[in-house]
Parts: structure tokens; sequence; C-alpha cells
């Protein structure tokens, strides 16, 4: 059969969301993925069976914090599908070269407690800290589960305590004009105007530039809002990992009739009238959909790369140059680290605890180091004289990961996708070696050991994949799994442009879905949810409003 309902191109986690409401809608859905596995970032592998058998690997997405804050989970039974959720707590260890470290739990109490050994203000500053930004999450939930352009889904997301936290956030005159202020700033600038010590500054700003650009960038003080999402709705894992997620979708997409096709790389978007018709695949082989396209790569790509000008011209004279210009990207990506360990990581000066490697070990030296982090990449510099990096043992928490007694690790290092002056040379031109990004990975280790000696000693095997290679793997523009910046003027209506905000796109029954659409990056397969409404809308518009106007009204009461 190569007719369908609706095809989506790619089987990431947010096109098998997308699926999953479509197929229970009663559309058929086949989705086209060039991967030999289905999951695009979101996947678990045992990618070094040869020196490490049995150890399994997130390969990019691991931490679920937003997939917490919608009702996708509830709303699909993904539990019936075999997904179960193992809640990290401790949530962040991060050690200082002075012997401080910055324990964080669930339990804001907790956390209060540990940073009141070195700082009775911050502690309580903390405290109003966060609580502030879960007011502000709370009251931004409604939106990020919603289209951005349909105020009758965003209303209809309300109840009585978001309000509260909505008008503890903006309901004076003076509220309003302090959190537009907030928001023009930059995490270093908020960060440092709560709190004086660097051993709690630097995590947070760690956790704030997890969006992808160092924290002193204006209009992105949004980021510290990271840290407070880890006490509530808190941070947790899918057992056997990120790809358990994966699987339990397919489970449900496939018994509900849906249609998985992996080494399937779309190349061409067919297009008659300024309506998508179908797609082909390498090879030839072309597959037509009854009643739309949704593509879950970035805008990017399918319209430059598998569009026709003309088709594009044909809609919108200056959506092409938009697409090329107007989308930021800074080049900012990730050298992914994976360790098979025969032992756990031992901080022997930070009075070590094997609780503190449950949630996130963060090393961050202090606000400064963070920032060089971030900020040589946009100038394609490799930070790796003194790394900062992103740990995680996740068979601490999960022991199905690995063989009986060994770990696994995962580690993400901030780097550029093109390397300045090496252009031309290595993977796809970006300057990316086999040689160099081991040299990279010896000197991430080597700062790693510095706080945990035994890593050399403990690794077993280890795999290393370069900007580069991430980005080929993943099919992502430049090799950003955000697929654009998740920058304040690339969001909500904004992103991917303001013209394509809504999911749908100005060639007829072709639709967008995935990170480079609203709310964003990360698991939370809100764009995935938001599509499909917005889909379902456009084919039934009459049904679909009274039935969200009518779900408006109950939220209410």
């Amino acid at each position: 059969m190569n007719e369908y309902d609706v095809i989506i191109i790619g089987a990431g986690h947010n096109g098998l969301v997308c699926a999953a409401y479509l197929l229970k809608a009663g559309y058929s859905v086949l989705l086209l993925e060039k991967r030999s596995v289905p999951g695009g970032a979101a996947t678990t592998e045992e990618c070094i069976p040869d020196k490490a058998p049995g150890f399994k690997f997130n390969l990019c997405a691991i931490d679920h914090e937003f997939i917490h804050l919608g009702p996708v989970v509830e709303e699909l039974e993904l539990t019936k599908y075999g997904l179960e959720y193992l809640e990290c707590d401790p949530v962040v260890f991060c050690p200082h070269p002075d012997g401080k470290y910055f324990l964080a739990h669930k339990s804001l109490e907790k956390t209060c407690a540990e940073i009141a050994r070195y700082s009775e203000r911050d502690a309580r500053k903390y405290a109003e800290f966060t609580k502030y930004w879960q007011q502000v999450v709370n009251a931004m939930i409604p939106m990020f589960n919603a289209p951005p352009k349909s105020i009758i889904d965003i209303f209809g997301n309300y109840n009585t305590d978001k309000f509260k936290d909505l008008f503890s956030v903006v309901g004076s005159t003076h509220k309003s004009i302090d959190f537009v202020r907030t928001m023009l700033n930059s995490a270093e600038d908020i960060i440092n105007e709560w709190f004086d010590e660097e051993f709690l500054k630097a995590p947070l700003a760690r956790l704030a530039s997890e969006l992808g650009a160092p924290p002193s960038q204006k209009n992105l003080a949004i980021g510290v809002m990271m840290m407070s999402m880890r006490h509530n709705p808190g941070m947790a894992r899918p057992r056997g990992g990120t790809g358990a997620l994966v699987q339990a979708l397919v489970n449900l997409v496939t018994k509900k009739g849906g249609v998985i096709l992996t080494e399937q790389h779309v190349e061409k978007l067919l297009i008659n009238n300024n309506k998508v018709e179908g797609v082909r695949v390498r090879g030839g082989k072309e597959y037509r959909a009854k009643h739309g396209v949704i593509s879950n790569i970035d805008a990017q790509r399918l319209f430059l790369q598998m569009t026709e000008k003309s088709d594009i011209d044909a809609v919108d004279s200056n959506l092409w140059e938009r697409l090329e210009r107007r989308i930021v990207n800074n080049n900012e990506t990730i050298l992914k680290i994976d360790l098979a360990l025969d032992e756990p990581f031992i901080f022997e000066h930070h009075n070590h605890q094997d609780e503190y490697l449950i949630g996130s070990i963060l090393i961050a030296d202090s606000m400064n180091h963070v920032e060089q982090a971030h900020s040589k990449c946009t100038l394609g510099e490799i930070p790796d004289s003194d790394p900062s990096m992103y740990v995680v043992v996740p068979s601490m928490l999960d022991p199905s990961l690995a063989p009986d007694g060994k770990h696994t690790v995962w580690i993400e290092f901030f780097a550029p996708y093109q390397i300045a002056g090496a252009e031309g040379t290595g993977l796809n031109g970006t300057g990316w070696t086999d040689e160099l990004k081991h040299q990279v990975a010896d000197k991430v280790i080597d700062k790693l050991a510095t706080y945990a000696p035994n890593v050399k000693k403990a690794t077993i095997a280890r795999r290393v994949e370069s900007p580069a290679e991430l980005g080929e793997r993943l099919g992502a523009y430049k090799g950003n799994y955000y697929h654009i910046d998740m920058t304040l003027d690339q969001m909500v209506f904004f992103r991917p442009l303001p013209e394509l905000a809504n999911y749908k796109t100005p060639i007829e029954n072709l639709f967008l879905t995935g990170a480079g659409t609203h709310p964003g990056g990360s698991i939370s397969g809100m764009p995935g949810r938001n599509c499909a409404r917005v889909f379902l809308q456009s084919k039934h518009p009459i049904g679909q409003t009274f039935k969200d106007l009518r779900n408006s009204i109950k939220s209410l009461f």
C-alpha cells in the first residue's frame, strides 16, 4: 500500500505522538524514518557491542522534565504500552573546585538545607527564586500545550490554579513591567541579582545554558527556570532509557494500525497546484497522502532541500529567502561521549555518596567557566582548555542499562559545529575528524578525572560522536538538535517563522511539527500533540472548534 491519509516525515518522538493522535481520530498514518530505528534524538541503543556488550546508551536526550508539564502520557495511556518513569532524587550534583558542592533534591526544603550549609542568605533567596519561577512555568503551561495562535485552546488549558499563578506574575502594572524586564535580561544577570555564592550560581547558569546559548545572552533569562522544574514537576527517566518512551509510542502506533517504515530517506515533496500530494524517498519510490504530509524535520531542510523553489515562490515569494536568512543557528551543538564503566564514579574530594550519581552531574566551576563553554562555540572555537560538561550515570537509577555491577555514562560537551579556520576539511567540511574528536574527548575526561579520579581506570569502552557525526545521524541542520536556536525571537509565534508558527504552511495540506515548532526542543511531545490538533481543526473546523470550546468551559469548573 502506497497511499495513506497522512504521511509523517521522521519517526522522532513528536512524529510518533502526532501519529498516535491522528490514528485515534480515525486516520491512516505512515511514518517514514531515514534511520534503521525510529526515535530520532530519543533513542537508546547498544552502540558499542564489540567492546561493551549489554551496555545500553541514550544517544542524545536523557533527562525528562517537559513531558510532565503536558497531558501526552496520560491521554495516550502510554503506561499501557510499556512506559514506566523512574523519578530522579537527588536531581543535581555540582562539585566546586574549593570543596563545596551544590546538591539539589526534588524537595525544595532539602535543597535549601544543603545550600544553607554555606550561605543562609542564598538558601532563603533560593526558596523565593524557585517559587517565583514555578509560578512562571505554571502560568506558561497552557501556552505550551496549545497552538500559539489558538486563543480557544490556550484559554481552555487554564484552570483556577494556573490563573492564580498567571496573576501572581503579571497581575499588576508593576509585576508586568518587571516580568518583561526579566524576559529581556540574561540568565547571568538574573542569577547575579539573586545570589552571592559561586557554587550555586554556576550550576544554575549551566542548566540555563541548556537552551543553547551562553548565560550572558540577553533575551534568554527564561533559561533560569530549568532548575525550578526539577523540583516540580521533577525529573524522571523511562525505565530502559529514553528509547523506552519511543518503544511505547511505537507499540501504540502499530496497535492502532499505523505503519512505520525505517531506512526510508525522504528526498522530495510531491507538490501539484500548490498542494502537497505525497513524498518521494531515496531510490525513487513514491508514497501518496490523501489528507496531508506532516514534517517532523526542520523547516529549512524541508523547504530548501526537499522542495522546488518554484513551488515555494508560487505560494509565497518571500518565504525561500526568509528561510535562508531569518532563521538563526548560532553554531553551537554537542560532542557526545558514552562510557562503559566497571565501577561507578567516586567524587573523593566532595563527601562522596552514591546518591550523588542519580541525577545530573554538572562540571561547572564558575559562571565564567560556563560562559566560556558556550561563547567560544559561536566563534567556532572548541572550549576544551578547561572543559565544562553535563554528565549522567543513568545505570545508577536504572540498572537494566548495564550488566550487573557495571555502569553507563552519558557526557554532553558543548562544541562548535563548524570549526573556525577548518572550513572544507573533515566530515562535511566542518573540520571534525576522528583524531580531533578523540583529542577533545581526552581533555574532557581529564577534566572529569580532577573530580572523579577513578574514571579512567574504570572505563571499559568509549564512544565519541563529533558534532558533525551527530548532525549527520539526526539529520539536524548544523547539528542543532533543537532544529533552530531556542532564543526569544524564535519562540512561540515566531517559531520557526511567524508565517509558519501555527504548524501550517502556505502549501495546502503540508504541516510542521518537531523541535523547530512551538514550544521547541526537549522531550515533551507537545509539538506533536499541538500539530495534530491543528490538523484536525483544519479538516473538521466546526466540530473541533465546538469540542475545544466545550473543553475550555469545562476546565473552569
